[in-house]
């Protein structure tokens, strides 16, 4: 009777710290988690803005993004408030942020679970009012269409580009509730390109501006292809960080980030239709 009652007592207690384990983890760990996958502004406003990037977004961020909207803020007593994130982050999902890994992310693997640790747009949606998001400059990678297109590839093409663009759409304007800017991508420098490359990037981002964009929708376009193009094929050397490096430089970053900041603005304020898709002033 002895043995049996402390066998009882033993497995009660292993009990009590499975389940105590299991509520430590949904409460505590699971909540750290959470804010890894999607980031929190300190502070609601009156309207949360959430911009995604890599290197070279995290770069015009430093260009003066966060100042560019909080001096806006002041001057105009808004409160738009606006938080960075890496996404995808190198871990667990891969540093890949061209017209598949969106698609397979936010199309692909919807739902209110992140997927990779990245956060899908049911859970991105629930939090902010406008998010940005770009590519970074290997999506100009271009290679030949094939023929023989594939919304689950992720081969560099235009004919696969344009089918997860395609259905990336229709997903954003599921959420009509959100503002989406898409950046046109960031261009190669001719260094790491040919003509042929270029013209395909060319080619494919006049497409997404002339024809996959639409006006009266949620979504809109930052020309900063143009920006760092000038009517060309290839990141212009003087804005790059060398002839083989694609990155912008801080000068050119400095420049560009106020026209993003604009850009931001216009899109909140209802002017996105009608504002200069490159921020400039009209």
């Amino acid at each position: 009777m002895k043995k049996d009652f402390q066998a009882t007592i033993i497995i009660l207690t292993l009990f009590s710290i499975i389940i105590l384990s299991l509520i430590f983890y949904k409460y505590f760990l699971k909540g750290n988690e959470k804010d890894d996958i999607l980031k929190d502004l300190e502070e609601k406003g009156e309207v949360n803005i959430l911009f995604l990037h890599h290197r070279t977004g995290k770069m015009i961020w430093d260009g003066g993004v966060p100042e560019g909207i909080e001096n806006y803020d002041q001057i105009h007593n808004k409160s738009y408030n606006i938080i960075e994130q890496d996404f995808p982050k190198k871990t667990e999902y891969g540093w890949n942020n061209y017209p598949f890994d969106y698609w397979n992310i936010w199309v692909n693997h919807a739902g209110n679970e992140s997927y990779k640790n990245e956060p899908t747009l049911e859970m991105i949606t629930k939090q902010y009012d406008v998010v940005v998001f770009k590519h970074s400059f290997p999506v100009s990678n271009i290679k030949e269409d094939t023929g023989v297109p594939n919304v689950g590839s992720d081969v560099k093409n235009i004919e696969n580009y344009k089918l997860q663009y395609q259905e990336l759409k229709e997903k954003l304007h599921s959420f009509s509730d959100t503002k989406f800017i898409v950046w046109t991508g960031a261009a190669l420098v001719e260094g790491l390109s040919n003509v042929e490359k270029g013209e395909r990037t060319r080619g494919f981002f006049e497409w997404v501006k002339d024809e996959w964009d639409e006006a009266g929708d949620n979504i809109f376009i930052w020309d900063f292809y143009e920006l760092e193009t000038e009517g060309g094929y290839f990141l212009k050397n003087e804005y790059a960080k060398g002839d083989t490096n694609a990155h912008p430089n801080s000068d050119f970053a400095k420049s560009v980030a106020p026209l993003l900041c604009n850009r931001i603005v216009d899109v909140i304020e209802g002017r996105g239709d009608s504002g200069n898709i490159t921020g400039k002033s009209i």
